[in-house]
């Protein structure tokens, strides 16, 4: 009996280098990126003529819940949501490193768990895991740097300036617009019991998958002027593709259309039961991870061709206009999707 409760009792990770090494157990130290890496001051690794690089952070109770969110759950959605800046970009992936927040009370099963998740996403990608840091903290939290290149012979997208006359496309599973957001909305509500209920719904918020072949059609078309990740949702992101790079006072608009036939039958049944309008819930969104992006409209049979090759659809959702303000389904648009200030 002793020893059955000694086996069923969680063990703690005893020290910094009992940590490391667990992350060794995970993460394969070789990569064709790599020269040297992790366990000396700095990796070295070999570089191409361009690089995309970008940081997120990925934090307790503001990104994501213990409550609701697996370990495997977690460790796949810290890595993804940074991969899919990446794939706004049109990039391949190669390598991050990875800051740790580390709070009291997790035994060495979880973190084995959590890194068991991010590893596959890793390896899904080919991403090289070259070192990072970790300490203890009052919460659970990650800081990931990624970086990646451009695919040979296509340039890496930008998210603008974008033109007047520009068709404005999502390119992502289909459905996806607003997805996450309801998933969000019932796993708060339901815990975990609403993944039998609504399994598009919650897989879309606690494991997002980025679209990374999706942004290597995308750059591979001559004619796309603007493109980004859904990170934070339409009616919030959208604004941001219009004013990049824009000069001051030429800020173009969008007008757009999106009906009920353009959304996942799973949200619109979540949204019928709680009686929200479906159309405002998929502009609102937030943390979609689909592509937007503003092709010349001379480049669409050819995107359209591209496309259809993949596990993905592609979403005409209008155009870009000279006048600005943002009007969907003829109507103007105020909503501003999600902010961390705000907490929309």
């Amino acid at each position: 009996m002793t020893a059955l409760l000694q086996a069923e009792t969680p063990t703690a990770v005893a020290s910094e280098d009992d940590f490391l090494a667990l992350i060794d157990s995970h993460f394969p130290r070789e990569h064709g990126h790599v020269v040297l890496g992790r366990g000396d001051d700095c990796a070295i690794l070999t570089m191409p003529d361009a690089l995309c690089l970008s940081t997120d952070l990925f934090l307790e109770d503001v990104h994501f819940r213990r409550g609701y969110f697996t370990p495997a759950e977690i460790g796949h959605k810290a890595l993804a949501v940074n991969v899919s800046d990446i794939a706004a970009m049109g990039g391949d992936p190669l390598g991050f490193s990875l800051g740790l927040m580390v709070p009291p009370g997790l035994p060495r099963e979880f973190w084995d768990a959590l890194f068991t998740g991010m590893a596959a996403h890793a390896a899904a990608h080919g991403l090289a895991l070259t070192g990072g840091d970790l300490s203890r903290a009052p919460l659970l939290g990650f800081s990931v740097t990624i970086w990646g290149r451009p695919f040979p012979g296509r340039p890496l997208l930008r998210r603008g300036p974008v033109q007047p006359g520009d068709r404005l496309v999502v390119l992502g599973p289909s459905g996806q617009l607003g997805l996450a957001r309801q998933g969000l909305r019932l796993l708060e509500a339901h815990d975990r019991e609403a993944l039998a209920d609504w399994p598009a719904c919650t897989a879309a918020h606690l494991m997002p998958e980025p679209q990374v072949a999706a942004g290597r059609t995308l750059a591979a078309v001559q004619g796309v002027h603007g493109c980004m990740d859904l990170s934070d949702g339409l009616a919030r992101d959208l604004p941001r593709l219009l004013t990049f790079g824009q000069a001051p006072g030429l800020v173009p608009g969008a007008r757009l259309e999106l009906d009920a036939s353009m959304l996942h039958p799973e949200l619109l049944a979540a949204c019928a039961a709680a009686g929200l309008d479906p159309v405002a819930e998929a502009f609102l969104g937030g943390e979609d991870y689909a592509l937007l992006a503003a092709v010349d409209p001379a480049a669409m049979p050819a995107l359209r061709h591209a496309a259809a090759a993949l596990p993905a659809a592609l979403l005409d959702l209008g155009e870009v206009t000279a006048a600005p303000g943002v009007m969907l389904n003829n109507t103007p648009m105020t909503g501003q999707g999600f902010d961390h200030f705000s907490k929309r």
